[in-house]
Formats: structure tokens, C-alpha cells, sequence
């Protein structure tokens, strides 16, 4: 089975590297020598693929190649190597492409893939305090704005208090 990202089909592969890692977290229990290890999954699993184009369609297919991947979505991928690890798209994570120098229609290309795992959607929030919250910043607001209507009519008052103020002061 020939490597077929998508609908293109990867021509003289060279060499194909799989990269995978799996999180261990290490829990050392107080009072007990020696530690308990979790096993918290994979991280997604990452190819790189070497290969080589050549031939009339040498071009058109680098240039296909570079559309998949400035559009930056999931495609599919299929190869021998990846078939038992269930992977079936990938994102195209990194693309290189070099026009090989004496070789007419001939270019060389290393694809870095990495699987792309589906996000799980959020669970529905259950109905919080917001409501709650809320209705009471609602309620601060409008005693402020009340506030703020008393201010506006005392300022009417002012000049009179500052010429009573400046009269007292003469007193002393």
C-alpha cells in the first residue's frame, strides 16, 4: 500500500519515522519507599516522511502538496505503517520542499504529520450562581445611579455653600 495522503498519492517515499510518546505521571506516596507510576495516555502520534517527486507532474503535485498545507485542516492519511495504530487524519504540521539541482522535474520533500485527535466538547454547564450574580450587580447599579441623581441635585447648592463657607471664614 503506497502512502495516500488525502487524495494524493506519495510517490517514492523514502523513509517514513513514526514518533510516539506516552505521559507518565510519578506519585511518591508519603511514608512508602518507592513511587506508583499513572499512565495518563498518548500524546498524539507524529510522522515524518521523506520522498521525491519527479516527472511532468513533479510541480503540480508540490504545488498541491503546499495547498493542503496552508489550508492548516485534518486530512486523511493512510500507510502500511500507521494501519494498525488506527490514525486516520493528520495535520500537516510542517512541509519542505526542494527543487533537487541537475535533475530536470525533480524535487524532494519531508512532510512532518501529526495526528489529529478530535476535541471533546465541553459538558453543559450545569445553572450556576451567574443569575444570581448578575440580578445583584443589576440591583448595585441602579442604588449608584440613585446615588448619582441625589449628587446631581445637590450640586445645585454648591455656589450658595462655598459663599456661606467663605463668609464663616471671615469670622475667625
Amino acid at each position: 500500500m503506497r502512502p495516500m495522503l488525502d487524495d494524493l498519492e506519495l510517490g517514492q517515499v523514502q523513509e517514513i519515522s513514526t514518533y510516539d510518546r506516552r505521559t507518565l505521571a510519578e506519585l511518591k506516596p508519603p511514608g512508602m519507599s518507592g513511587s506508583l507510576l499513572q499512565n495518563l495516555g498518548r500524546r498524539p502520534t507524529r510522522l515524518v516522511l521523506w520522498g521525491v517527486a519527479v516527472g511532468s507532474e513533479a510541480q503540480s503535485f508540490t504545488e498541491k502538496l503546499d495547498e493542503k498545507f496552508r489550508a492548516a485542516t485534518p486530512v486523511p492519511f493512510t500507510a502500511d505503517i500507521v494501519a494498525d495504530a488506527e490514525i486516520e487524519t493528520m495535520l500537516i504540521e510542517d512541509l519542505k520542499i526542494q527543487q533537487l539541482a541537475g535533475k530536470p522535474e525533480r524535487f524532494a520533500y519531508v512532510l512532518a504529520l501529526r495526528e489529529f485527535i478530535e476535541p471533546v466538547e465541553p459538558e453543559e454547564a450545569a445553572p450556576s450562581l451567574d443569575s444570581d450574580i448578575l440580578s445583584d450587580a443589576l440591583d448595585q447599579i441602579s442604588s449608584l445611579t440613585a446615588g448619582l441623581e441625589i449628587i446631581e441635585q445637590l450640586s445645585a447648592f454648591i455656589p450658595r455653600l462655598n459663599a456661606l463657607n467663605e463668609q464663616l471664614a471671615t469670622f475667625k
